[in-house]
């Protein structure tokens, strides 16, 4: 559930993410080699599958342009630390390309290389996603930490 949170826009995408995984593990688990580990082999089904749901709902990645609506946080000051759930908010605030580049490449340490071919992107479409989801992060944080700029 958890890589599949990373890549759904809400709970419901991620709940529906995971049960089409589960169904290819099921479908597919006469091809697990029990000669290698369990774990990495349904992480990369999750993953495979969170990348169809993104696929089916946007039909392609395209890099796409920041815009001015993404300020739209609940702002708390009295915040003084960020937990895992706020961290996955911010990440789900991210547009779709870049957040979908970001947890290949910063999560799940896949290179652009890989994430090129499994999206149908250009290497430096990938790159390029990635460095604008880094910096849209931080952008994120300093509002959620109410930072001046």
């Amino acid at each position: 559930m958890s890589v599949c949170l990373r890549y759904g826009q809400t709970r419901d995408d991620a709940v529906e993410i995971m049960n089409d995984g589960f169904l290819k593990v099921f479908k597919y688990i006469k091809t697990f080699d029990t000669k290698q580990p369990f774990k990495p082999w349904i992480r990369k089904i999750m993953i495979n599958s969170a990348l169809d749901h993104v696929k089916k709902y946007q039909l392609k990645l395209e890099q796409l342009e920041i815009e001015a609506g993404i300020r739209e946080m609940v702002q708390e000051s009295q915040l003084d630390s960020l937990n895992y759930e706020d961290l996955l908010e911010l990440i789900r605030k991210l547009p779709i390309a870049y957040r979908t580049v970001f947890n290949l490449h910063a999560i799940e340490g896949y290179k652009h290389e890989e994430i090129a071919e499994m999206l149908e992107i250009s290497i430096g479409t990938s790159k390029s996603n990635y460095h604008k989801a880094k910096k849209k992060l931080q952008e994120l944080l300093k509002i959620y930490f109410e930072v001046e700029s």
